[in-house]
């Protein structure tokens, strides 16, 4: 019995509808020998082996010493529908510039075979597109960039639209996301034909402008103090350091638990016969390790030297840290399998067993002691003001040294500001955003509507309009107030718009829903002026119940009105704006204040919390009888 055919996959491929991601802080590379000369998939499994050697070579070349984050550039041979190519992937963790110099390395293995293509993507998708987001053309946009995106020959490819769309033409079919199949096919077929922008590529590799300088750069050499049995360690396996540092800044109350042993002979790494060495690390790593508070366990306490230099303080702190950061990694048992871990253990059963010896002091002292300068991890704030407000240079304080962080650092911060600035200062944009789109940019589920609404766009443009004088009136109605004059004149020689001619054009459909909105307007105004009249009855409306001693004390406090007679609501109007010059009392805000205060007795209150936010210190109460004769 044949069971039914699905398109479901492994998880590990993707399926039908949920196509592969890769994992977060993960670069996946991709190699193709793409020859029409080359046919056998033999012959091209032979080119993949020469350039699976030359990669060899060219790591060794450039990360002789080099220390990855998590795990290292590497190569193997896939075969996927009897097509045979090289992939890779790589969790470079929190260094970023992992992921860069395996695109360096792929840039630089291009140039060396002219029939290789590479496609390089992370969790992101074309991370590449997203560096150069600034320079590339409208049409290329994250919808159709899958698999477009090709490194050879040192250069950046695109593949084009084989149709563009021009004018007011529709996006042709094309402009979508092509398969691997058919990217091959194109390169094969259209080589020439492919795009290569230098302004695009300049702000894909921008960040690869320092290599490989920028490789020795990302390191960082420093003095610690250790025991002798790690320091053995961190001189055959200097790799090491990175998983040690990472269990370190990752720990959790669970791996902490072996450095809560009071009895060294329990621990790895006793702090016993402790020594001082450089100690080379990454700087991601560094600033980890430097970044955090750390109580020392209980078998470190009074280790370190009592009344130390600022120096060898900071030595003792940063060696205690490494070196319970090898003790949580060897202890955690779900690290058991990873390779650094075989390699410590197997490293740790040569020196109890005797068939290594740990280093003598003067070996020791052979050795390198380098301490490199650690002003990277300072930031001047004046300084980084200065670089977001565009500013190269301006007044230095006396304790600035013009810099911050790293000189990379300072590069990327000062190109984020130019391209900031080349966007806020692009004429071509208008008040609306980005103007002039290609239809790939916009959603096409709903075009259906949008045909049926173009129509009559116009006429619902005029119809739907806002009229301030009417809306102002009709609040005034609504709260009770009378009229203005002007405007109760404006509304006795106003006259009807006459239609306009774009009215008269719109649909039989249109007059009869302006009809219907007119009529329901009418209804809706009838209801309200009912609601208001009965609400007028009741006094819900007066918001002031006492004019006539509000009106009296600002005659007072003004001392120029004319007598005691209370004008009408009108006239109080008009003269809002000249009492209001002298006065701004509102008579019953401070009549309520004073009451709620009044109300708390000497307590805790609204009225008296409310004043102390407002910074008012009300007199002690008295006696209202002293008032009432």
């Amino acid at each position: 019995m044949d069971l039914p055919k699905d398109n479901f996959k492994w998880f590990g491929e993707g399926f039908e509808g949920f196509p592969k991601r890769l994992p977060e802080d993960c670069i996946e590379y991709t190699l193709y020998i793409i020859d029409s000369k080359l046919n056998a998939a033999t012959d091209i499994r032979a080119v993949l082996k020469d350039v699976q050697r030359a990669a060899n070579d060219l790591t060794k070349k450039l990360l002789k010493d080099y220390i990855w984050q998590r795990e290292s550039f590497a190569l193997e041979v896939k075969t996927v529908d009897q097509f045979p190519f090289l992939l890779g992937q790589t969790n470079y963790g929190d260094s970023i510039e992992d992921e860069w110099l395996i695109v360096y390395l792929l840039r630089e293995l291009s140039k060396q075979f002219t029939n290789l293509w590479i496609k390089v993507v992370d969790a992101d998708g074309e991370f590449l597109l997203v560096e150069a987001a600034n320079a590339l053309p409208r049409w290329l946009n994250p919808e159709i960039a899958d698999n477009r995106v090709w490194l050879h020959n040192g250069k950046l490819l695109i593949i084009p639209l084989q149709h563009a769309p021009t004018g007011s033409e529709k996006t042709t079919p094309i402009s979508r996301p092509l398969s691997l199949k058919e990217a091959h096919t194109f390169i094969s077929a259209n080589p020439s034909k492919l795009i290569h922008s230098p302004t695009v590529e300049d702000e894909a590799f921008y960040r690869l402008r320092n290599y490989p300088k920028q490789i020795t750069d990302s390191l960082h050499y420093s003095l610690i103090t250790i025991p002798r049995k790690l320091a053995y360690i961190l001189k055959e396996r200097p790799s090491s350091i990175s998983p040690a540092v990472e269990a370190f800044y990752l720990r959790d109350p669970i791996a902490i638990q072996p450095l809560q042993r009071k009895d060294m002979k329990l621990l790895l790494f006793p702090p016993e016969d402790l020594i001082t060495m450089s100690v080379k690390f990454t700087k991601v790593g560094y600033a980890q390790l430097k970044s955090q508070q750390f109580t020392a366990p209980p078998a470190w306490t009074g280790k370190i030297p009592k009344k130390p230099s600022p120096k060898e303080l900071q030595q003792a702190e940063t060696g205690m840290k490494v070196s319970c950061g090898f003790e949580m990694l060897i202890a955690d048992p779900q690290n058991k399998d990873k390779k650094p871990v075989r390699e410590l253990r197997l490293l740790l059963e040569d020196i109890e067993s005797g068939e290594e010896t740990l280093p003598t002091d003067s070996t020791i002292e052979d050795w390198e002691a380098r301490q490199d300068n650690e002003s990277w991890l300072d930031i001047n704030f004046e300084d980084f003001e200065n670089e977001l407000a565009g500013k190269k240079g301006g007044k230095k304080s006396n304790t600035s040294t013009g810099n911050f962080g790293d000189k990379t650092a300072q590069e990327d911060l000062r190109k984020m500001v130019e391209r900031f600035e080349q966007f806020l200062n692009d004429d071509k944009a208008g008040a609306e955003g980005a103007e002039d789109l290609d239809d790939m940019d916009y959603d096409d589920d709903d075009d259906d509507d949008d045909d049926d609404s173009e129509i009559s766009s116009e006429g619902e443009d005029k119809e739907v309009s806002f009229d301030e004088q009417e809306f102002a009136r009709m609040m005034r109605e609504m709260m009770g107030m009378p009229p203005k004059e002007e405007e109760e004149q404006e509304g006795i020689n106003s006259k009807p718009p006459k239609p306009s001619k774009n009215h008269r054009e719109t649909s039989r459909i249109q007059e009869i829903d302006s009809e219907n909105e007119a009529s329901e307007g009418e209804e809706i105004r009838k209801v309200m002026q009912r609601i208001e009249t009965e609400l007028n009855e009741s006094d819900a409306l007066n918001l002031d119940p006492t004019p006539r001693e509000s009106t009296a004390i600002k005659g007072d406090v003004k001392g120029k009105l004319k007598g005691t007679k209370i004008s009408k609501p009108s006239d109080r109007l008009v003269d809002s704006e000249d009492e209001n010059e002298d006065v701004n009392i509102d008579f019953n805000l401070a009549k309520n204040l004073l009451e709620s205060f009044k109300g708390q007795a000497g307590m805790a209150g609204p009225g008296g919390n409310l004043m102390g936010m407002l910074g008012l210190q009300l007199p002690r109460d008295e006696d209202d009888g002293k008032d009432e004769n």
